[in-house]
């Protein structure tokens, strides 16, 4: 069986959540061979055995933390060259866009980015897509090359399917543009408790009908009851109600969660193409004629400030 190349998305040797999604598909369209990179690589072994890849191939340097992308691109050059893998798979964050299209000029291949399934095709792996704003599904393979795919998180469930996992040194040699570009300082992001919001697999939102950056609250509130994420919309993050990094739409960030809950948001396409391809959608809004109310699975014509107070509640009681 061919094998397929996964870029591992870690911290310090902890895994994140989509790269095991990544291991789930690449089991679809063949053997996962994990790639793990900079520090802690070799720490990695034992969940991405444990999900699935029969081998990880490890390098650790420098390089990795100090410069920008390119000694991840050329380590993963490396990879293709001693694997000759049916394709690659790359968790679809900015980073990771960048390191596969990269990846994709220096082996003359073509790229699919944002993909929402990978399957296995009679002349190679086929992407599906979410298209112009969510309009559209398309279905596409790479016709050259071995083909670099980068995926949504949320896109397959993390699936345990214990494999060998072994190990092995990968040789790296970094050219002189691998170090064009230093990392001169770093700054961590401040915690706020909550998921990521892109990997998050509940997503609660907030739009123009909060009403001001103090009643993001009632919003916090329920997302914190479910263990999700907070959203805005673009409308919330222009007025300067929420930070710009949880805004999700075409101009911010996409997600694609298992349940996405909108509060407040009327469901201009700005916004709906950022988060149109969760799995189940709910709104709750007062204007019973809100664009949001044709897209969602469940629907709620209610003043928020009523509606999501009662619901937290009602959460904390089930759970308690």
């Amino acid at each position: 069986m061919a094998e397929v190349l996964v870029y591992v998305d870690h911290v310090d040797g902890a895994v994140r959540k989509p790269t095991l999604e990544l291991l789930t598909l690449a089991r679809r369209i063949g053997e996962p061979v994990a790639v793990a990179l900079g520090a802690g690589a070799g720490d990695t072994a034992g969940v991405l055995g444990e999900h699935g890849a029969v081998r990880v191939l490890t390098h650790e340097a420098a390089e990795y933390a100090d410069y920008l992308v390119v000694p991840k691109v050329e380590a993963l050059q490396a990879a293709v060259a001693a694997v000759s893998p049916a394709a690659v798979l790359v968790p679809s964050s900015a980073e990771g866009k960048e390191i596969a299209a990269r990846l994709a000029l220096r082996i003359a291949s073509g790229i699919i980015t944002d993909a929402v399934d990978v399957e296995a095709g009679e002349l190679g792996p086929v992407a599906t897509q979410s298209v112009f704003a969510a309009s559209y599904t398309t279905r596409s393979r790479v016709s050259s090359g071995v083909p670099v795919i980068t995926v949504k998180p949320n896109s397959a469930p993390v699936q345990a399917a214990p494999a060998a996992g072994a190990v092995e040194a990968l040789e790296v040699s970094f050219s002189e543009a691998a170090t064009g570009t230093k990392v001169t300082g770093r700054t961590p992001r401040e915690s706020s408790g909550r998921p990521e919001l892109t990997e998050a697999a509940i997503v609660v939102s907030g739009g123009r009908g909060v009403n001001g950056a103090e009643n993001f609250s009632v919003i916090e509130a329920l997302a914190d009851s479910l263990g999700a994420a907070v959203g805005a919309s673009r409308a919330a993050v222009d007025a300067g109600w929420y930070p710009h990094s949880n805004q999700v739409g075409q101009t911010g960030k996409a997600v694609s969660p298992q349940l996405y809950i909108a509060n407040g948001i009327s469901g201009a396409i700005q916004h709906r193409a950022g988060m149109q391809t969760s799995k189940t959608i709910v709104a709750v809004n007062k204007d019973a004629e809100a664009p949001i109310f044709d897209l969602v699975d469940y629907g709620v014509v209610g003043d928020l400030f009523d509606v999501l107070p009662q619901l937290t509640e009602e959460i904390k009681t089930r759970k308690g």
